[in-house]
């Protein structure tokens, strides 16, 4: 429920010393068909997320507040441990629909395809703030352990998000991705101990526009990709 998860992103802000902002979205169906509502269609999961974006906002702002929707209702809710300042809101978005409630209601976008389009939709619609987007990167001294690995781990990627959502369980999630290969993972993620991968593939959300890359490490590798980040890439970034 939104008031759930306008309570959570207060208390990380307050926690994380305002280092938090939240992203939101339409959802997938493998984490909601579980509790039984069903699965709605695309424009109906973004009629909601427009309601449960009010709501959040609402409640950012301090009081009490009620709120009668057509999908969510709230009585006297009130958070009564606020941050300094309002948490940042962002949107998940894949198509025009998206960045337009993105650009009407969000502080930024998120993405995970390296799409101008989807950072110029999101200003039209009178977006002003980052893009923000996401990708993935299996580091290691084995390249070829590092493709076994992005396949084995990361697979279900290969779909994009219009598919993603819409698959309910794992075992649809492997029977999609049977065919993939690493060959064809090795395409979509940066595998192996090289700097140029990486560097190139934040390049391309960056010439889309992207202000902000995330950078998701696929394994158990944390750490010492932090040190290698901390020895290499990030130099190497500073250029782009």
């Amino acid at each position: 429920h939104p008031a759930v998860v306008a309570q959570k992103a207060a208390t990380v802000a307050i926690l994380s010393d305002g280092r938090f902002r939240l992203g939101l979205g339409a959802g997938e169906n493998l984490n909601e068909h579980v509790v039984g509502r069903g699965w709605p269609a695309a424009d109906v999961r973004h009629e909601m997320l427009a309601e449960a974006m009010e709501i959040i906002r609402s409640l950012f702002e301090g009081g009490y507040v009620t709120y009668r929707g057509d999908y969510y209702d709230v009585e006297d809710a009130k958070l009564f441990d606020l941050p300094d300042e309002p948490v940042e809101i962002g949107v998940a978005v894949s198509g025009r629909e998206s960045c337009e409630l993105a650009g009407k209601m969000g502080d930024f976008v998120i993405a995970t395809e390296p799409e101008a389009r989807l950072v110029e939709m999101f200003r039209e619609y009178g977006g002003e703030g980052p893009g923000v987007a996401q990708i993935p990167v299996c580091w290691g001294g084995d390249e070829a352990e590092c493709r076994r690995l992005a396949r084995e781990q990361f697979r279900w990627s290969a779909g994009g998000w219009k598919v993603m959502a819409e698959l309910p369980n794992p075992v649809n999630f492997d029977a999609y991705t049977q065919f993939v290969r690493e060959e064809d993972m090795a395409e979509l993620v940066p595998c192996g101990p090289d700097v140029e991968g990486i560097v190139e593939g934040v390049r391309q959300f960056t010439e889309a526009g992207f202000g902000h890359v995330a950078l998701v490490q696929i394994g158990d590798r944390q750490k010492e990709f932090c040190e290698f980040y901390e020895r290499e890439l990030g130099e190497a970034l500073k250029g782009l």
